[in-house]
């Protein structure tokens, strides 16, 4: 017998997975000097699941904290414009502190949304999106790191900053898990805004990838043509 229709919707506040009513987006520090320096992760990589992100988050009435570094100072620019478009209304809370949890407007607009599960991506991995991952564990938060949306000065700098954040209690996620946990069943009637990122991301993700693959094949021609010089 074929199966149509949806299972019951847990109620988001008892929930232990995430839904649309029970997070909250933050992304930390999308600027192209935070850019410049990441080796761990492609930036159009990194830049196709933030705007992923945000879509999702758009699509599924999510709140999102935006923040910025040292705008105001004049020493970095703003998010990037791919992100900025990703997020019509959404402000930039800008900081002079690379920890974003003790800036207080930055603090303040999380605690505002009532929500205590935190899903959060920032550049660079090992401190503006660790730093405040564990001020936040620590005061009992849920805070659930988009893998696949961040970067850090290299792998190593990466992994271990996961390490840390992880065997402090965090929840590492990915891009498109995300988005099926809070989609949660193809029956659903909303089920079509998760339907949509997807037809948006997959051939994007698939030309990235075959870019990448080729980039690696032809430098990997380079090296044998090298060797047997």
């Amino acid at each position: 017998m074929a199966k149509i229709q949806p299972e019951p919707v847990r109620d988001p506040k008892a929930d232990h997975l995430l839904a649309p009513q029970n997070c909250v987006l933050a992304l930390i520090d999308y600027q192209p000097e935070q850019y410049s320096s990441v080796t761990s992760s492609p930036r159009e990589e990194i830049t196709l699941n933030v705007v992923a992100l945000c879509k999702l988050a758009q699509a599924y009435g999510i709140p999102v904290v935006l923040s910025t570094v040292a705008v105001g100072m004049g020493v970095n620019e703003g998010t990037i414009p791919e992100i900025r478009e990703a997020l019509p209304g959404v402000e930039e809370i800008d900081r002079t502190g690379v920890n974003a949890w003790e800036d207080e407007d930055f603090r303040k607009a999380v605690q505002d949304t009532g929500r205590r599960k935190v899903v959060m991506a920032a550049l660079w991995t090992e401190v503006c999106l660790a730093f405040p991952t564990l001020d936040m564990l620590a005061e009992g938060y849920e805070v659930y790191p988009v893998a696949d949306a961040v970067g850090g000065i290299s792998p190593a700098a990466h992994e271990r900053a996961f390490d840390r954040m992880i065997q402090a209690g965090a929840r590492p996620i990915t891009t498109i898990s995300f988005g099926c946990e809070i989609m949660r069943n193809w029956a659903r009637g909303d089920s079509d805004k998760l339907r949509q990122v997807m037809r948006w991301y997959f051939p994007d993700h698939r030309r990235l990838h075959k870019s990448v693959y080729e980039m690696r094949k032809l430098r990997g021609g380079h090296m044998e043509r090298w060797r047997s010089a």
